[in-house]
């Protein structure tokens, strides 16, 4: 793609101020000294890399599932209609009224140019769609390194978020990035299993029989946004990338990511009913002013 193209593909996003972004203290090593001479040496070497906070959102799957007879079959779910909109339009909106956050990138299939009429200042189109979540991912992360011209560096953090889980609200994305700014991993929304969870076997009729029940009391539901170092993320992903979210990727690099309390309304549409639910949900926002997409998008 030349630079042309992509400038057209991918403007520029205004990035946060500095003082909004986390500071990450990387104090360099000190030899031995009297205290006043240690002090003033560390003072001097002591680097201050700051870290920004950006959003990646991956749009290029077609999520099958999700269409029934009422909805238009070529369209991919994420451009299905919700409450008026786009569904990708209610995430996109969501991230762009988060602070700190110093832009979105939006990952789709190469030639798919669904959003171009929807393009605003706040967020960037890479096509960097793979065959997989991951590949996608990958692809969007290096993108925010390099191509895209955001700027992005390795120790920034990136907060990956599914394009239809549209009910995320701005708080809860500020929330993760507030709990996770400090942590040495980082971290993902998620919610403890509240129903009894049951173990299948098929019987020799071919019927699901229960097996088991386990225990529900140390397990979570994972949700997103998931908020790791672009790096570190990155190279999880280089690495496994058989994984269907992104805290896997990071759990087979030996760390723990953090989990936060999420919400029961930022559930991802993926069956049929899942669009009635969330337009209900929508409308309702919308009716009490409690939506930015109109604002943003009209």
């Amino acid at each position: 793609m030349n630079q042309t193209v992509r400038n057209e593909l991918i403007p520029a996003v205004p990035r946060a101020a500095p003082d909004v972004a986390a500071p990450l203290t990387v104090p360099a090593t000190v030899p031995p000294a009297d205290p006043g001479a240690q002090t003033q040496a560390l003072g001097q070497m002591r680097q201050e890399v700051v870290a920004r906070f950006w959003a990646f959102l991956p749009c290029a799957g077609v999520g099958a599932r999700a269409v029934d007879a009422n909805r238009p079959a070529h369209v991919p779910k994420q451009y299905q209609e919700v409450a008026g909109w786009p569904l990708v339009l209610h995430t996109l909106a969501a991230f762009m009224a988060a602070k700190p956050l110093s832009g979105v990138l939006v990952g789709v299939s190469p030639g798919d140019d669904f959003l171009q009429r929807y393009q605003r200042p706040g967020f960037a189109i890479s096509p960097c769609g793979g065959p997989s979540r991951a590949d996608t991912v990958a692809g969007g992360l290096r993108s925010l390194l390099g191509d895209s011209g955001l700027g992005a560096q390795p120790h920034d953090w990136v907060l990956v978020h599914d394009a239809a889980r549209c009910l995320i609200k701005p708080g809860q994305i500020e929330q993760l990035m507030q709990e996770c700014a400090a942590d040495e991993v980082g971290g993902l929304l998620a919610l403890p299993l509240p129903d009894t969870l049951k173990a299948a076997a098929t019987d020799v009729h071919g019927q699901s029989r229960v097996s088991s029940t386990l225990p529900r009391v140390d397990k979570w539901l994972a949700q997103t946004p998931q908020m790791f170092r672009i790096g570190t993320l990155l190279e999880a992903l280089e690495r496994c990338n058989d994984v269907t979210d992104e805290a896997s990727a990071i759990e087979a690099l030996g760390l723990q990511p953090r989990l936060v309390p999420g919400s029961s309304f930022n559930f991802k549409v993926t069956f049929p009913d899942d669009f009635a639910l969330a337009e209900a949900l929508l409308l309702q926002r919308m009716s009490s002013g409690d939506s930015q997409v109109a604002a943003l998008f009209e």
